[in-house]
């Protein structure tokens, strides 16, 4: 039949495969058009979040920038103290380079004759312009000082040594640049080199992505880079730095994004300001600002065509071209760099040639590395936490100005490492640590602070945070105590130096002891205090009440626990050697506490001010009492157990001070001031072993190395109102004259002096005899 026929199948297939083939091609074409809307839709709500990525990020604040930590300005003026090394130092730590002094930032020196060309610097009360400077140092003073003709300036300001900052989590740190503040030849030179067609592109380049995929493709390997300097901006500011397909189209859309949004010297800027130079230690150098300073040491206005070309250069590789690792491989591309600007008609051909020949002129050490000081930073930080949240501190770009002197510094840490190791052996020695805090005996203002034997540690810092019982150092407060009461205590009262027994309620015992074991009776208050005896100080400070002694504690800025047990009359009461600084400040100020202070300003990016911390005092003692315990603080170091430090000390230098042990050594003190400065040192083990030091042979030392090396006046206290001086014999308590056996000059509040006088006849003419027998012998 027809029907089961090969020839009447046929036909029915064909219109069958045709009708087929027409359903399927409207549904492919239906289900592409169905993907290419989901991804178009998929593509917009992408580019809105990364369009929303873009601007918040890119407006307002557009850097995370570090407050930058500064040193106090040094004055230069005829007849400062300062010595030709100290000089040298601090020009070196505010990144000055030895040259013939004539370009800004640079210096010569021939013995104690110094030429210097400062850079200016905008403080927090104005704008210090740059000068040339002609000085010579003989005997530690400043002599012959000349400023620039034209400038009759008596006294310079030397730009502050940065000494710190503190940064953001990520560690970046750089020195915002505007555009128009660097040199015209910097983003020429860049532009050159990195992306010729920056202002006529839209952000991408496709021609520069082919020809370098065609020459990556021809090397087998990446020899070029396709990106324009708008990609490079969007993946340091907003993307990681992984190689992958996705990472590259988010940088392509950002960067379309981006130029939408921005002009083109906007973007220059922010890359000017973000485009990743060097790392120092755990923190990276950003934008051309701070790489110049990093560098060369220089300011970037100040930067000659090598040096640019340097710092383009390394755009292309930080690590591999770093000049002061890899100099061979820095100069061969800075020549590189050199020829494209030559090229590029940026320079001419001799500009070009001279560059080519120059050293890379990088500095030997980079001018700012992490924080120089952490024990002195580690106190700033606390200080600002008074005002200043942390995340602002990380990211506002605050100009923070301490009261850290250099020079007070270096010889602190000097004092430190090089005693250290002479007072003990063995196990001991390598045991021990110190610390000392220096203050500005006037002002409290905290010159110079070692957290440990390591002054680099940014570790534990012993000088805020090691609680120890100060010893003998109470000693002055408890006679502070009894001398604010003249109707029953001078300096030439009597005070029993007998051991004794105190019984307490539940059975226990307390017999104290002098260091020595020995006993003298009776003893005049002021060698009681000078020889550190511990049997009166007890008896005394048992007769005015531990609360009274307490009081006076707390007065002069003691603000943690005080026991009410007697052993505090000891030094039982622990304290940091910077509470200890807090307290002997008001020792030397006549009796005002003065609180401590490392910050004298704060300023923000723009130079505004923001804090300023001034001077603040509380008088909280008699002057007239406080003057009496300072002749006994002098007696200490003439007399008293301080006398030691004039072994490496000039005789003439006048000082008052106060040694302070504990048992078994294990905590050495000594407190004391010139008519300049307040130094408290302390030696001992964190793990509280014993080193059978005392406060005269373990803290007496270092602090007497760090007095013998700066230069400084002699304390020489003003007599306040209602002190009078008279001669007196103490062992017969009364009145006497000068020649007199047994003689001696002390102060007494007015009222409170001997009435009873008593005569020496006869002591003259024998004293006169004696002299005229010297002389013919």
């Amino acid at each position: 039949m027809k029907k089961n026929s090969p020839s009447a199948k046929k036909p029915s297939r064909k219109p069958q495969r045709k009708n087929g083939r027409s359903e399927r091609r409207p549904r492919f074409w239906k289900l592409f058009i169905r993907v290419f809307a989901i991804g178009a839709v998929l593509l917009a709500c992408w580019m809105v979040y990364l369009d929303a990525v873009v601007t918040s990020r890119f407006e307002g604040r557009r850097f995370e920038v570090p407050s930058r930590v500064y040193a106090r300005p040094l004055e230069l003026y005829d007849g400062a103290g300062l010595s030709s090394g100290a000089l040298e130092r601090e020009l070196a730590l505010s990144g000055y380079r030895k040259g013939d002094g004539t370009k800004p930032g640079s210096y010569r020196r021939n013995g104690g004759h110094f030429v210097i060309s400062t850079r200016g610097f905008r403080f927090p009360d104005g704008v210090e312009p740059r000068r040339k400077l002609s000085l010579n140092i003989y005997s530690d003073r400043i002599q012959d000082f000349r400023v620039s003709a034209g400038d009759n300036s008596a006294i310079v300001r030397l730009e502050p040594a940065r000494i710190g900052g503190i940064y953001p989590a990520h560690k970046e740190d750089r020195i915002l640049v505007r555009l128009d503040e660097v040199p015209a030849l910097l983003p020429k030179a860049l532009m050159a080199v990195e992306d010729r067609k920056f202002y006529d592109h839209f952000g991408i380049a496709p021609a520069s992505i082919g020809r370098a995929l065609l020459a990556n493709l021809r090397a087998g390997r990446v020899v070029q880079g396709g990106s324009t300097l708008t990609q490079q901006l969007v993946k340091n500011f907003f993307l990681t730095r992984d190689q992958t397909l996705l990472r590259k189209g988010n940088e392509a859309l950002m960067s379309i994004l981006l130029e939408l949004h921005y002009a083109k010297d906007d973007i220059l800027e922010t890359y000017l300001n973000e485009v990743y130079l060097g790392q120092a230690g755990r923190r990276s150098i950003n934008g051309f600002g701070l790489a110049s300073q990093f560098y060369f040491g220089e300011s970037l206005k100040d930067l000659d065509v090598h040096q640019i070309a340097l710092l383009v250069g390394m755009v292309k590789g930080p690590s591999y071209y770093n000049p002061r690792r890899h100099p061979e491989r820095a100069t061969q591309r800075r020549n590189l760099v050199i020829s494209e600007m030559e090229d590029a008609g940026l320079v001419d051909a001799s500009k070009a040639a001279r560059a080519r020949g120059l050293s890379l002129g990088v500095s030997a050490k980079p001018s700012y590395s992490e924080n120089r000081y952490p024990a002195y930073i580690d106190l700033v930080r606390r200080h600002l936490a008074r005002d200043y949240k942390e995340q602002d501190l990380r990211s506002e770009g605050l100009r923070i100005f301490t009261t850290l002197n250099p020079a007070i510094q270096y010889a602190a840490e000097y004092a430190v490492t090089d005693t250290l190791p002479r007072l003990a052996k063995g196990k001991t020695a390598k045991a021990l640590e110190a610390t000392l805090v220096v203050t500005a005996k006037d002002t409290g203002e905290v010159l110079a602070l070692v957290g440990g034997k390591d002054p680099q540690y940014a570790g534990f810092n012993r000088a805020l945070d090691a609680n120890r019982p100060i010893g003998s150092l109470i000693k002055p407060f408890t006679y502070l105590t009894a001398l604010e009461q003249p109707d029953r205590y001078t300096l030439m009262t009597p005070v029993l130096d007998k051991p004794f027994t105190l019984e307490f309620d539940d059975g226990r015992r307390w017999q104290p002891k002098n260091y020595d074991g020995e006993e003298r009776g009776e003893v005049p208050l002021h060698r009681a205090l000078s020889k550190s005896y511990n049997l009166p100080a007890v008896r005394v400070g048992l007769d005015v009440g531990i609360p009274a002694v307490s009081k006076t504690l707390r007065a002069f800025g003691v603000v943690t626990p005080i026991s009410d047990y007697p052993s505090m009359l000891l030094g039982s009461v622990a304290m940091s050697p910077v509470t200890v600084a807090q307290i002997y400040q008001g020792l030397a100020t006549s009796g005002f506490n003065t609180p401590l202070r490392t910050i004298r300003e704060v300023t923000g990016p723009g130079g505004e001010a923001l804090s300023r911390y001034s001077l603040e005092v509380d008088q909280v003692a008699d002057p007239a009492a406080v003057h009496l315990v300072q002749y006994a603080m002098q007696e200490t170091m003439q007399e008293g157990t301080g006398r030691s430090a004039y072994y490496s000390v000039p005789k003439e230098l006048t000082l008052a001070g106060k040694t302070g042990t504990t048992d078994d050594g294990r905590d050495s003190w000594f407190a004391g001031f010139s008519g300049d400065l307040l130094a408290v040192a302390w030696v001992g083990r964190d793990d509280n072993g014993p080193t059978a030091l005392t406060g005269a042979t373990g803290a007496l030392p270092v602090w007497s190395r760090f007095m013998a090396q700066v230069p400084q006046h002699g304390f020489s206290p003003v007599v306040p109102d209602g002190v009078s001086y008279h001669w007196v014999n103490p062992e017969k308590q009364a009145l006497t004259d000068e020649y007199c056996d047994n003689a001696r000059l002390l102060p007494f509040i007015t009222g409170s002096e001997p009435t009873q006088r008593v005569s020496c006849s006869g002591t003259l003419e024998r004293k006169i005899r004696g002299w005229f027998e010297g002389l013919f012998q």
